[in-house]
C-alpha cells in the first residue's frame, strides 16, 4: 500500500530552487533511503513533508489524504514523525520526560497519563535507554541523544518515521547498533524514510534508495542499482 507520495514537490528560497519537481512514493513497510551530496535538498525535502516549510508548488499526500500546507503538529497527529540532522531535545528535561512529552502530543487519539508513562518506559527499553531515564537529556552521549530522539518520535505512535542522518558522528560500533535499531523499528510495522551518508548503513538496510543532486531526483532503485548508476557515481559516490 502506498503510504506517502509527492508529486512535483518544489521549494524555492528566493530565486534558488532547493527542491525541484520531485516525485516520490513510499510504500507501507519499506525502508527507503535518501542520499546525495551536501546541499542536495535532502533535509529540505523532509522539512516539506513534515510541514516545517511550505511547498512552493506540488503536493504531498499521506494515506491518500492531501497534507500539503498542514502545520507540523497536524502532520504529526496524522502519523508522521521525524528526527533532525542536529539533535533537538529538551536538554534540561530528563530522558523519560522527553519521551513522555512525545506520547502526550502525538497522534490525535487521546492517551491518559498512566498509559503515556507506560508507553514511554517501554520505548526507552526498546531503544536501550531504560537505565538513564532519570538523567537530563543534555548529559547523554551523541549516540544516545540520537536514540532518545528516535524514542520521542516513536512515542507519537507514527506509521511513518523520517530519520535525518541518525548515524552521523557515530563510531562503527554505534553505527551497527543504529542499523539494528532501524530494522527493529521496521519490524514493529513502522515505515522508514531515512537520510544518511553512511553508505554501509544505507546499502544494508534499505529496500530502495532515492538520490538528489541540486534539488533534483537523479536516480532511484535498489541499493545495487543505485550503487552502479553512472550518474550517481559521478556526483556522489565516486569511483
Amino acid at each position: 500500500m502506498r503510504l506517502l507520495e509527492g508529486r512535483g514537490v518544489t521549494k524555492y528560497f528566493g530565486g534558488l530552487s532547493a527542491v525541484f519537481d520531485v516525485d516520490f512514493d513510499i510504500n507501507e513497510g519499506e525502508i527507503v533511503g535518501l542520499i546525495g551530496p551536501n546541499g542536495a535538498g535532502k533535509t529540505t525535502l523532509f522539512n516539506l513533508i513534515s510541514g516545517a516549510h511550505p511547498l512552493t508548488s506540488g503536493t504531498t499526500r499521506f494515506k491518500g489524504e492531501n497534507i500539503t500546507g498542514l502545520r507540523p503538529n497536524q502532520i504529526c497527529k496524522r502519523g508522521i514523525a521525524r528526527t533532525f540532522q542536529l539533535v533537538k531535545l529538551f536538554g534540561n528535561m530528563t530522558v523519560l520526560e522527553n519521551v513522555y512529552l512525545g506520547s502526550l502530543f502525538g497522534v490525535s487519539r487521546k492517551i491518559n497519563g498512566s498509559d503515556a508513562m507506560r508507553l514511554s518506559l517501554e520505548l526507552l527499553e526498546f531503544v536501550g535507554l531504560s537505565a538513564v531515564g532519570a538523567i537530563p537529556a543534555k548529559e547523554l552521549t551523541l549516540a544516545n541523544q540520537k536514540r532518545l530522539e528516535v524514542a520521542r518520535g516513536l512515542a507519537t505512535r507514527p506509521e511513518l518515521l523520517l530519520l535525518d542522518e541518525m548515524m552521523a558522528g557515530l563510531n562503527p560500533a554505534e553505527v551497527a547498533q543504529a542499523m539494528e535499531l532501524v530494522t527493529r523499528i521496521r519490524d514493529k510495522g513502522i515505515t522508514i524514510f531515512m537520510i544518511e551518508h553512511v553508505m554501509k548503513a544505507i546499502m544494508s538496510v534499505c529496500n530502495r534508495i532515492m538520490v538528489l543532486d541540486h534539488g533534483v531526483k537523479i536516480a532511484e532503485g535498489t541499493p545495487n542499482e543505485v550503487a552502479t548508476n553512472r550518474k550517481v557515481v559521478e556526483v556522489y559516490l565516486g569511483e
